[in-house]
């Protein structure tokens, strides 16, 4: 099994740029949230960030179902380029598995989060789905 994926991401850069491309849609209508801390909260850490999907389902990363996708969590950061798989760094949480919550131990001070739902292969829709951004206090 390791040999056959191994296999084909070594032949992934001669598939046409079309395969490539080809973007995940979303559903109409659909939009995610994040359930709580609620924006401006003041809070201690650990911080328990609480995720909401509406219109759409939880698929872990690597199954490719219609309409559905898996959270990234967004941390003092931008949104990252919405044509490329959403980075992963300590500013950008890949929840791939498909979970829906996260304890976070956050530094005091003002913190942004914001979610967006990636495809199977952790790129963001072709319609992005997308919270609003959340602004917290950790005293």
């Amino acid at each position: 099994m390791k040999l056959k994926i191994l296999a084909l991401l070594l032949t992934l850069p001669f598939f046409p740029a079309s395969f490539a491309q080809e973007v995940t849609p979303s559903a109409e209508g659909s939009s995610v949230y994040i359930i709580s801390p609620s924006n401006g909260a003041t809070v201690s850490s650990p911080v328990h960030v609480q995720f909401g999907l509406k219109g759409m389902g939880i698929a872990p990363a690597g199954i490719d179902v219609d309409n559905t996708g898996h959270h990234h969590l967004i941390i003092d950061a931008p949104l990252p380029d919405l044509s490329q798989p959403v980075p992963s760094s300590d500013n950008y949480r890949h929840f791939g598995k498909g979970q829906s919550e996260v304890i976070l131990e956050l530094a005091p001070g003002q913190h942004t989060l914001q979610l967006l739902l990636g495809d199977w292969l952790h790129r963001p829709h072709g319609n992005p789905v997308q919270s609003e951004v959340v602004t917290i206090t950790v005293e």
